[in-house]
């Protein structure tokens, strides 16, 4: 019987989880960092600001700080770890994210996606207060990046040693990008500038954490990224 109730529970949970993605989408990546053969799927602006960070449970993937061997062509953040492996359209995005810094205003970590090259992408900007140039969804397009978010919260409270579920939707179709933190919207924009591209992950001048990553997508394209360093 409890079996039976356990097994119903799990079913539950499973179709919950399936409507929370568009039809037609599929999982396309699932990352959990368990081993170094991980670190193969992505590139990194510099290489020795990432690592496999033990946890309580298994490892996740983090960077010590702001890249400062790396200067972007443009205004935008200089650490990326770049997901390599594949470029997608239309998607949904899950990670749990911890931010390893100390507490200011500009406190962030981002969400990079729409990837085409160091002068065109978007990304999210995830901070603790909101102004012109932090927690906003940015353009970066052969220019300084820009502002394009159409709604933003006022901030999100990262705390400390403290896991955060991150969630990014984007129609490309549409033009909508949504970015939720705990399950709250807290960033929204409209824009088609880019289409299909690579997604990754960072900061401005930061440090933090990164594990648990769901990717689903209804139009994938296998590509391998060249830009960026792999990990030797």
């Amino acid at each position: 019987m409890k079996g039976r109730f356990f097994a119903m529970i799990c079913m539950l949970l499973a179709c919950t989880a399936l409507a929370q993605v568009p039809k037609g989408y599929k999982i396309v990546y699932d990352q959990s960092f368990a081993s170094e053969a991980a670190l193969r799927d992505f590139r990194f602006t510099q290489p020795d600001k990432w690592l496999l960070s033990k946890e309580e449970k298994g490892q996740s993937l983090e960077f010590t700080g702001i890249s400062d061997g790396y200067q972007p062509p443009f205004r935008s953040p200089h650490t990326i770890g770049l997901l390599s492996t594949l470029q997608v359209g239309s998607f949904v995005l899950e990670a749990d994210m911890l931010q390893t810094g100390k507490e200011y205003g500009h406190r962030d970590m981002c969400i990079i996606f729409g990837f085409q090259d160091p002068s065109h992408f978007y990304y999210a900007h995830v901070a603790t207060k909101g102004d012109d140039n932090a927690h906003q969804i940015m353009l970066v397009n052969s220019a300084p990046r820009a502002k394009i978010s159409t709604f933003t919260s006022e901030g999100v409270a990262w705390g400390q040693n403290v896991w955060h579920k991150l969630r990014v939707e984007r129609s490309v179709e549409e033009g909508t990008i949504k970015v939720f933190f705990d399950g709250t919207l807290v960033e929204e924009a409209n824009d088609k500038t880019f289409g299909k591209g690579y997604i990754g992950f960072g900061s401005f001048d930061d440090s933090g954490k990164i594990d648990n990553i769901k990717l689903w997508s209804k139009d994938v394209e296998k590509k391998s990224a060249t830009f960026f360093s792999t990990i030797k």
